[in-house]
């Protein structure tokens, strides 16, 4: 299985287990599609469009469960990323763990993202 993953705020993310499906950040809204990140691609994730933001949660979903509406396409530098296209039912969700700042103030990943 692969996973993906979404960085996401914990009080917007207590909203999508109340709806039982995550429709996406605000970012996700204008863009049109929901963005998830590899493990690899984490760390900058993070850094870039995160620093300093305490309260957040990465979420693990299943890759191959999302079907024809996750894509992977071009975003930073040409890297592909996945993007889903269609809200995200919570039954692919493999884990939710909080994602604290170090007291380098960088976000402090499990220790099985590389």
């Amino acid at each position: 299985m692969t996973e993906i993953y979404k960085i996401a705020p914990a009080a917007l993310w207590r909203e999508a287990e109340a709806l039982g499906r995550f429709e996406g950040a605000p970012v996700d809204h204008t863009d049109g599609f929901i963005h998830f990140s590899a493990a690899e691609q984490l760390r900058e994730t993070a850094a870039r469009h995160f620093a300093g933001i305490d309260d957040l949660l990465l979420v693990a979903v299943d890759a191959e469960a999302l079907g024809p509406a996750l894509k992977w396409e071009p975003s930073r530098g040409g890297a592909l990323f996945p993007h889903l296209h269609a809200p995200l039912d919570l039954a692919h969700v493999r884990s939710v763990v909080p994602l604290p700042r170090g007291a380098d103030g960088a976000h402090v990943f499990p220790a099985a993202i590389p």
